[in-house]
């Protein structure tokens, strides 16, 4: 912005000065100019040329050449000279004209009468130091070939206008920069002009909200609600100013609404920097808030996001930023978590299944594998896990541990167990028809606790078993130790009548929940199968031993089932030495690797009758 140069004639002498003078007075005496058409009185000039000199609106005369032939003193007044200094200044000088290419064309093109008018806003600055805002008009004056300038004072409307857009882009509360103002600024830092000029073209964002803040608005009421987000912010721009970044040494910390706060952080320098700001901010909010004679303590779960600005939208960052924010909320609040893509791109995962979770079971997309249980003292295939795998026509084949879990949440397990029952239950019976001369083995079908609620699973189970023909005592359900211990009303009632219909009930996993000994008396259950964990504990490591108190643990729990009519099965088996020392104390059945590993029916077929890992 240029200052409006002004400056007087100097003075001269003799006859040359003189007649310069005179030449400037005449030409200034005759505003306004003399039309050629129609002709004009003298009186009628004179009063134009006093309403001119009288008008409140600043205005001058300015020739084709650009420079002032008369101005009035209004003008005078707003750049703080006499208007007769202003004579045969340069009018593009004085408001600025030149500053910007695209005006100074239609400048020019006014004065060579090709335009009929100008209009632009200019922020001009008085002798005196202040500055104003001003509208600039530039149009043609009739009947001659110059041009009228007129130069109104805007500043108090531009205030007028500040002001509002002030009160519109602000949280009236905390007075922070709200969500409008945030996206507008985040939006304009990502712009790649933004980093043409020495910045990092690295872009950071701090997202957070207050944990408790609810239950102080709901207990406290909304007053000292508001008065806990008017400190809280406080305390945000005291962190943000002690952290001195962004390439003007400013940032932005707003309120986007209720208790969520943003810290954006413009020419980041890197993931530390940004984790020293959360580090700040989660220390800062934690420090106990005296407020109004209340005191009250409040945490902050935060969202860390930093990447490079090139290819990122806001919308892109918001989402990354909200999604670690729920992550920190769920790793148990009151801490900040860093962005990773690896998780985002397992939750995207989980969201893509969770999308087709229900439609592949009518797809057909699941698959049932079976893992033989093996008779530790003979060696022979006495039963069979069934194990589904889904094969995703996106992510190819799935375990359960990628999908059980969600369809336990949607309730899709209902139908999923349903179909994975009736498979197994029909291979089995395969299996019976196809060796009758083998012992038969039963099948054991995992169970969710949900489909003991939301479904029928006494009615599913007979049907299922009188559709396929296999006997009740070759199917065995497992429920995980969690689920049965401490069962009662309806998961008991259908435990107990799945078991006087012959159906075996085993604990899955056994040692690892509850461990409710006393339970085991009361509830309808057949088999315990023993957790891995206890099973590793027996095997030889290079430089190691067993560690004898797992094979105390595992005798003891082998004995009291046998004492109450149980058998077990040890998991995860995955060397003879660990099949001799589960055979040493007694376990009944063993799984694991050593046997096999869960494969298709036909190769289970081949081994019924066998002794697998022998």
């Amino acid at each position: 912005m240029r200052e409006p140069t002004v400056s007087g004639t100097s003075e001269g002498t003799g006859s040359a000065a003189d007649s310069t003078r005179s030449a400037i007075t005449e030409r200034h005496q005759a505003v306004p100019p003399r039309p050629t058409t129609p002709s004009f009185t003298a009186s009628e000039l004179r009063d134009y040329r006093a309403a001119f000199n009288a008008a409140h609106l600043a205005m001058a005369v300015v020739d084709r050449s650009g420079h002032v032939v008369a101005a009035n003193e209004a003008l005078g007044g707003l750049l703080g000279t006499e208007p007769h200094a202003l004579v045969e200044q340069n009018a593009a000088d004085l408001v600025d004209l030149g500053a910007e290419a695209r005006t100074w064309q239609a400048y020019q093109e006014v004065l060579r009468g090709r335009q009929a008018r100008l209009r632009c806003t200019r922020r001009l600055k008085h002798p005196d130091g202040h500055s104003l805002w001003t509208e600039v008009t530039l149009g043609p004056v009739p009947g001659t070939r110059d041009v009228l300038l007129s130069v109104a004072d805007i500043s108090d409307r531009r205030d007028l206008q500040a002001r509002l857009r002030h009160l519109q882009m602000h949280d009236p509360v905390t007075r922070l920069p709200n969500r409008a103002l945030f996206f507008e600024r985040l939006s304009a830092a990502l712009e790649a002009s933004s980093y043409e000029h020495g910045g990092t073209g690295r872009i950071g964002l701090c997202y957070l909200d207050l944990d408790g803040f609810k239950a102080v608005n709901d207990t406290l009421g909304h007053r000292v609600g508001d008065r806990l987000l008017t400190a809280v912010a406080s305390r945000l721009t005291q962190c943000a100013d002690q952290s001195g970044y962004g390439r003007t040494g400013g940032h932005l910390v707003a309120r986007l609404g209720g208790d969520e706060f943003a810290l954006l952080v413009e020419d980041s320098t890197g993931t530390e920097q940004l984790v020293d700001l959360a580090r700040s901010v989660l220390a800062a909010v934690q420090e106990p808030f005296d407020l109004a004679g209340q005191r009250l303590s409040v945490s902050a779960s935060i969202g860390v996001v930093e990447r490079a600005a090139d290819g990122t939208s806001a919308t892109g960052l918001m989402q990354a930023a909200d999604t670690t924010l729920y992550w920190a909320k769920a790793d148990g609040k009151a801490r900040w978590t860093l962005f990773d893509p690896e998780r985002n791109a397992h939750r995207m995962t989980r969201q893509a299944l969770t999308s087709t979770l229900r439609p592949a079971v009518e797809r057909g997309e699941f698959a049932l594998e079976y893992q033989p249980l093996v008779d530790l003292e003979s060696g022979a295939v006495r039963g069979v896990e069934a194990l589904v795998r889904w094969n995703h026509p996106q992510f190819g084949m799935l375990t359960p541990n990628r999908f059980i879990g969600i369809a336990e949440e949607d309730g899709s397990i209902v139908q999923l167990g349903r179909w994975v029952l009736r498979t197994a239950c029909r291979q089995a019976r395969r299996w019976q028809i196809e060796r009758p001369s083998d012992s038969p083995v039963f099948v054991s079908v995992n169970v969710a606790v949900r489909q003991v609620w939301d479904s029928d699973l006494v009615g599913d189970v007979a049907g299922i078993l009188a559709e396929t023909g296999l006997a009740p005592q070759l199917l065995q359900l497992e429920l995980t130790e969690s689920a049965v211990m401490g069962s009662a009303g309806r998961p008991l009632q259908a435990l107990q009548a799945l078991s006087d219909m012959g159906v075996r009930i085993a604990i899955d996993d056994f040692g690892t929940g509850y461990s409710n000994l006393a339970y085991l008396s009361r509830l309808p259950v057949s088999v315990l199968k023993l957790d891995g964990s206890f099973v590793r504990g027996f095997r030889y490591e290079e430089g190691t031993h067993p560690n004898p108190a797992d094979e105390t643990i595992v005798e003891a729990l082998v004995q009291l089932a046998h004492r109450l009519g149980l058998t077990v099965t040890a998991e995860c088996v995955e060397t003879a030495g660990q099949a001799a020392r589960l055979r040493r104390v007694g376990c009944d059945t063993g799984q694991g690797w050593l046997y096999s590993r869960a494969v298709a029916p036909e190769l289970i077929a081949e081994m019924i009758g066998t002794r697998p890992g022998a």
